[in-house]
């Protein structure tokens, strides 16, 4: 059976999401002794390919390892909207629709062209990757309610537009992109950047569908463009760590088993 691998590799330099504790990996101990040697590694949740957890914005919500194995396995489609989007662009629904065959129930993976940009890659941008990155806005965030997906997958830093998290605050600060990318909205959508990302949608993507238990796994990656709008078998594999908000995953499709 054939295995596609849609997971990102994990490195020392594998960019957390900006703010969190990035991966470190040492030996305890080596060969000699007793003939083994062992690592010993510190982290957090949000490095490479992972899947948040519901409590990671929903206090009342499930931990990684309370979920049923069921949770992460089923029938999907991967979306390649690869060629429609660019910098701080927004994917609507009906864009997504008119590229594959999405069902209500499904596992959605979204092919924005944006692992192109990590870190191991040829075009690396780790800004790119994580602050330039297309998203969506409340539109999106109802219909994936209304479609009841089982959960959603991105190949770039984050599931929500970055504009829509607080990299708009970092980013101004430190570059000015929140100002370029209201440039940019104003030209393509003839909307600002705050008119099509208020205040109260701030973060929809995980405020919004966490509490309906729709959750979701980032930086996907690996051969994701093997699998352009098919549909496909996908499974995503946590570990079964009952107190994580979220976790570290390997993430992979199954296009021989038939739905």
């Amino acid at each position: 059976m054939r295995i596609v691998d849609l997971t990102q590799r994990l490195s020392i330099m594998t960019p957390p999401w900006p703010s969190y504790e990035p991966l470190s990996v040492k030996f305890f101990k080596r060969l000699m002794p007793n003939g083994a040697s062992g690592q010993i590694i510190t982290t957090s949740n949000h490095v490479g390919t992972h899947m948040d957890g519901q409590i990671h914005f929903c206090t009342h919500g499930k931990t990684i390892g309370q979920q049923d194995i069921n949770d992460f396995v089923g029938p999907g489609v991967v979306v390649d909207i690869s060629d429609m989007v660019e910098d701080y662009d927004i994917y609507t629904s009906e864009l997504l629709m008119s590229k594959a065959d999405i069902r209500k129930g499904d596992i959605l993976i979204i092919n924005t062209g944006y692992h192109k940009y990590a870190w191991d890659q040829p075009e690396a941008d780790e800004i790119r990757y994580m602050v330039k990155h297309p998203g969506p806005t409340k539109e999106f965030a109802s219909w994936c309610k209304e479609m009841q997906f089982k959960w959603i997958g991105v190949d770039c830093g984050s599931a929500d537009h970055p504009m829509n998290t607080i990299l708009r605050k970092w980013s101004e600060d430190l570059y000015g992109l929140a100002t370029k990318c209201s440039q940019h909205m104003q030209k393509k959508y003839g909307k600002t950047l705050e008119e099509i990302f208020p205040q109260d949608d701030y973060q929809l993507m995980h405020f919004d569908l966490f509490p309906e238990g729709i959750i979701h796994a980032e930086c996907l990656g690996g051969d994701i463009d093997q699998l352009s709008n098919q549909r496909t078998y996908i499974g995503a594999f946590p570990w079964r760590a009952i107190e994580l908000e979220s976790c570290i995953c390997r993430i992979v499709a199954f296009p021989d088993i038939k739905e």
